[in-house]
């Protein structure tokens, strides 16, 4: 009996909080993402090159960050638009539980996207390893998912952090192609070999590259839950 009712509180909590995460504008990125990557899509198909999957990574990760975007950047706000303070305020120690939980729910709606959309090109275009593809794409969009929550706990304005985070967001745009095969570079694309780079130094270059991407979102995800227990300042 204590485990039923545990399971239904288990599924209310998770149903609360997608009701937040596909509230308000959220539809409207996710058919922004879908409309450009079907786009992106037709253009390789009618295209006279073949696209390869260093073109499919870079036809993925501007639908990635768009479909990441509003439930990140928005998590905390939303509490307030959708009148469900109470609730939270109801849970114990919901800083933690309720903030990580919908980060964690983003995250996956993200991951599943990320795999239909793989399976769309595979269809449509090249056959490709959707799951080495999906695998490669989650380190950029994780980091950038985690640092755009860490924005928004800073900031505590949803829409001051979407500015910054677009800022930023154009800055490593900038310089994602003089740091093109440098560890350095967010947007390092996995499936570019450069050309006057062993394969050996190469994968050298590309793991330390995803080794502080996962240090950074972690880094990224802790601050924010510590910056949640000011949490009444946001609302």
């Amino acid at each position: 009996m204590i485990m039923k009712e545990k399971l239904i509180l288990t599924a209310d909590f998770i149903r609360y909080n997608i009701k937040i995460i596909f509230a308000n504008k959220f539809i409207y990125f996710l058919i922004a993402a879908f409309a450009f990557f079907l786009m992106v899509t037709g253009i390789m198909l009618f295209s006279d090159s073949s696209p390869d999957e260093a073109d499919i990574y870079k036809s993925l990760i501007f639908p990635g960050i768009l479909i990441l975007f509003y439930p990140v950047i928005y998590n905390i706000q939303s509490d307030k638009d959708t009148r469900m303070l109470e609730i939270l305020f109801g849970i114990p120690n919901y800083r933690y539980k309720v903030y990580l939980v919908r980060f964690a729910l983003s995250v996956l709606l993200l991951l599943l996207t990320m795999c239909l959309m793989s399976w769309i090109t595979v269809f449509a275009i090249i056959r490709i390893s959707v799951f080495h593809m999906v695998y490669q794409l989650m380190y950029c969009l994780l980091f950038l998912a985690s640092l755009a929550f860490l924005l928004a706990t800073l900031i505590k304005n949803a829409s001051g952090a979407a500015v910054v985070m677009v800022i930023i967001g154009l800055a490593f745009l900038i310089l994602a192609e003089p740091l093109q095969s440098s560890k350095w570079n967010i947007f390092l694309n996995p499936f570019n070999v450069p050309g006057d780079m062993s394969y050996s130094i190469w994968q050298n270059v590309l793991s330390q590259n995803r080794m502080m991407l996962v240090v950074g979102s972690v880094i990224s995800i802790l601050w924010s839950l510590i910056n949640m227990q000011k949490r009444e300042r946001f609302v």
